[in-house]
């Protein structure tokens, strides 16, 4: 099991690093993350849900990704509540001390699908969640060493030496854990170095002397990655392009992984623009996917967003929404159930004619098809569907795609009658080169380059892997 003494000190991509040199030797090896806490989700093949990461550690193992690799997903909806997923479909909304009385629940789920790797796989690598070091959380952990205590399974503790204060984390780590969790521990990694390794030595030898417990590997600083982020979102940017596209920070921005593609192309300048931000000019605006979308609406409106889109759409610019963003669009969205909080009804930015009601039930499909904006309605799309709501289309607007499947042809999503605007629920739109190109070309951008995302996420993998080779031996030489 992989755990940090903070999160982002590195686990997701240790974890991916060891299942691609693994899978490289042959091993049945496959990830997995007994609790997480994500808005950036994945649809599996089992038609469940699962966070972000365990789908990129899952493509590591050369697996597709499974509802088992991630059996509790929690989604935060307010800064108290969040929906819980238990084996890819949603079991209920519940503040944080409910989840915390609920938790013996959530562990035999947790159990149940370790239980099933362990007959199908020859090696599980763990990732564990934030830090073993949340004291107040300890009493009914399932995310760290409550989960490892319970399995008798081995810890290495990863530390993130770019933030500063390594040993310190190590130690004081440590110091909140009990003497069997400690015992627990087998090494340290210290993530993301830059330097003269020979000027970090003497600090190895004393933690180790220290604590008694080997440094397993120190990991360099490896830039240029292209991996899909659990959760926070890299507002920094290279804008080194000249094609602008801005996308509101919003409070609960959902599967922000959709602009990777975009964030990678040469020719574009992609912005998250944050509350405090001033909102500038841009060739396209992008409205993301939310977890509360009555409560991000009122977001942009509070803070003008209204009255830039509107301003952009007279001046010729083109705006996309997806998912939670295509509801904003519309006239109305309504909640009677309260899916997302109060029940009732909110004004939507009335940009498109169309009409959203949220429902109990979430759609989880991965789709494909083709665009029909396109003069040849030949460029391909593809990407998968995570929404509690169905959407209704006047007949003034046109279809933006049409998917696939055993059922037949299905349009989706809506284009305005001027062909400024459109709107669509499929995430991830931007990752398959084709429908990237065109959707690039209807908002404005001729261009020959050619992003293909999932080149990138290969090699970046690969690339970490290479890194971790010391890490992998030291491990196989403590066995």
């Amino acid at each position: 099991m992989v755990q940090g003494t903070t999160s982002d000190a590195g686990k997701t991509t240790v974890v991916a690093a060891l299942c691609r040199l693994l899978h490289r030797e042959g091993i049945k090896v496959v990830p997995m993350k007994p609790q997480n806490m994500a808005l950036n989700s994945a649809v599996t093949e089992d038609g469940g849900e699962i966070g972000r990461a365990q789908a990129l550690q899952a493509q590591a193992a050369g697996l597709a990704p499974h509802t088992d690799m991630n059996p509790v997903l929690i989604k935060p909806s307010s800064d108290t509540g969040a929906q819980i997923i238990v084996h890819g479909k949603v079991r209920a909304d519940m503040d944080a001390r409910d989840y915390d009385q609920y938790k013996t629940v959530a562990m035999s789920a947790v159990l149940a699908s370790y239980a099933r790797l362990q007959q199908q796989y020859d090696s599980i690598i763990v990732e564990g969640a934030g830090s073993p070091a949340e004291v107040n959380l300890r009493a009914r952990d399932i995310a760290n060493m409550g989960f490892a205590e319970t399995v008798d399974c081995p810890v290495i503790l990863v530390a993130d030496i770019d933030r500063g204060g390594v040993f310190a984390h190590f130690l004081g780590t440590l110091e909140c854990l009990s003497q069997s969790e400690r015992d627990r521990i087998i090494g340290f990694v210290i993530n993301r170095f830059r330097g003269d390794i020979s000027l970090l030595e003497p600090g190895l030898d004393w933690l180790e002397q220290k604590t008694g417990k080997p440094v397993l590997a120190v990991l360099p600083y490896l830039h240029g990655l292209m991996l899909d982020a659990e959760d926070a979102i890299q507002m920094k940017q290279n804008s080194t392009g000249k094609f602008k596209i801005i996308v509101p920070a919003i409070p609960r921005i959902a599967n922000h992984t959709d602009f990777d593609a975009l964030r990678a192309h040469p020719d574009i300048d992609l912005q998250f623009i944050g509350p405090d931000h001033p909102i500038p000019a841009a060739d396209l605006i992008i409205l993301p996917g939310s977890k509360n979308t009555r409560d991000d609406l009122a977001f942009l409106k509070q803070r003008g967003w209204q009255q830039v889109l509107e301003k952009h759409l007279r001046y010729g610019g083109k705006v996309i929404g997806i998912c939670g963003g295509y509801q904003m669009l519309g006239q109305i969205v309504s909640d009677p159930h309260g899916v997302e909080g109060k029940a009732g009804d909110s004004d939507g930015l009335g940009l498109l004619d169309i009409t959203t009601e949220l429902t109990k039930e979430k759609r989880l499909q991965q789709v494909q098809g083709h665009c029909l904006f396109t003069a040849d309605q030949t460029a391909r799309v593809a990407g998968y569907e995570i929404h509690m709501g169905i959407t209704y289309a006047s007949s003034d607007t046109l279809p933006a795609f049409v998917l696939t499947g055993a059922n037949g042809n299905e349009e989706e999503g809506t284009r305005s009658p001027d062909n400024q605007i459109l709107g669509t629920y499929i995430h991830g739109l931007f990752d398959h080169p084709e429908a990237c190109q065109a959707l690039l070309a209807w908002a404005g951008l001729q261009t020959d380059v050619v992003v293909d995302l999932n080149t990138l996420r290969e090699q970046s993998i690969d690339r970490v892997a290479d890194a971790c080779i010391p890490l992998l031996t030291a491990l196989q030489r403590l066995a």
